[in-house]
């Protein structure tokens, strides 16, 4: 069966808003706080960047460490989740390869039954993609871990990914872009019209549950672009592009008087995929037989990726 999430990615905002199913995943309970700087072997816990907490687990050894980014609303364990068929989720299956860090970003939602909010201290919304850069890049100095890193972005978080090898070409070694959601490339393939329903999907995203408490995470689409705009172009690093193939199926009758042609939309998507491939020289460039949660469906193409590209940096480090 496939594993069922209750969010999505820019993408599927644009396309779906924002729907709720559920799935078991990780405890939700977070560990006590951990002071800064002891990220030095398998830990789960919240981390000071600050004046707020972001809920923070690392796992494994090894050089480049991967960080993975999720989609819109989906918390940590995200990664955790995997069809039986397909081999380990893409969580388990990248720790004997080398270090792996999930977090979860305020706002965002566990994926247990019934949904819970994630770990992480609640901020102000709605935010942009370099608020998101800055909690990473606090995160990841406070707790001391260790440089360089593989990204692994999937739907929104593709384009925090994005940002921050630009804005921090130093620490990153290479990327894997799931599905990815760039919004300033989507911007271009889309209308006027459907760029407006895009912004208005990110800034009112639903949960049911969670919507009265002005905590879910929403985005200033306009401010973010700019902000992507301005950035220096992306370093010349090993990446691959995992873009699905296939339309996931609208999880409830399309809404009567939609700003967004569903059809066209996923359309523009999918063409996008081929301008963030253009991104990097050389990118490896990979249609997977999916929906949009590749790493749900297929996590082994995820994680053969995530292979691929930290094979790359070894060979390409000086010895």
């Amino acid at each position: 069966m496939r594993p069922r999430t209750f969010v999505v990615s820019a993408t599927l905002t644009a396309l779906l808003t924002v729907t709720l199913a559920a799935c078991s995943g990780k405890d939700s309970a977070p560990d006590a706080a951990i002071p800064s700087g002891v990220a030095l072997g398998d830990f789960a816990g919240l981390v000071d960047i600050g004046g707020r907490h972001l809920y923070l687990e690392c796992r494994g050894t090894g050089s480049p460490t991967v960080i993975a980014e999720s989609g819109l609303l989906n918390a940590g364990d995200t990664w955790a989740m995997a069809e039986a068929s397909h081999g380990p989720a893409v969580d388990p299956g990248i720790v004997p390869l080398t270090r792996l860090c999930t977090y979860d970003r305020p706002g965002t939602a566990l994926n247990t039954a019934p949904p819970t909010l994630g770990r992480s201290d609640a901020a102000p919304m709605p935010r942009t993609a370099a608020d998101v850069v800055a909690d990473l890049h606090a995160l990841l100095t406070a707790a001391r871990v260790p440089t360089p890193y593989v990204l692994v972005g999937h739907s929104l978080g593709g384009t925090f990914v994005r940002l921050y090898a630009s804005t921090y070409p130093d620490q990153v070694a290479g990327m894997v872009l799931e599905d990815a959601s760039l919004l300033d490339l989507l911007q271009a393939r889309l209308t006027p019209r459907q760029w407006d329903g895009l912004r208005q999907l990110l800034r009112t995203p639903s949960i049911p549950l969670f919507d009265d408490t002005g905590n879910l995470e929403r985005y200033d689409v306009d401010v973010s672009v700019t902000q992507l705009r301005a950035a220096p172009p992306l370093p010349n690093i090993p990446m691959v592009v995992l873009s699905a193939s296939q339309q996931d199926p609208l999880p409830y009758p399309r809404p009567t008087g939609a700003v967004l042609d569903f059809d066209t939309a996923y359309a523009a998507h999918r063409n996008h995929q081929d301008d963030v491939a253009a991104l990097v020289p050389g990118a490896r460039h990979i249609i997977a037989p999916t929906g949009h949660y590749v790493h749900s469906e297929r996590p082994d193409l995820v994680i053969e990726a995530v292979r691929h590209v930290v094979d790359l940096t070894h060979a390409l480090s000086p010895r």
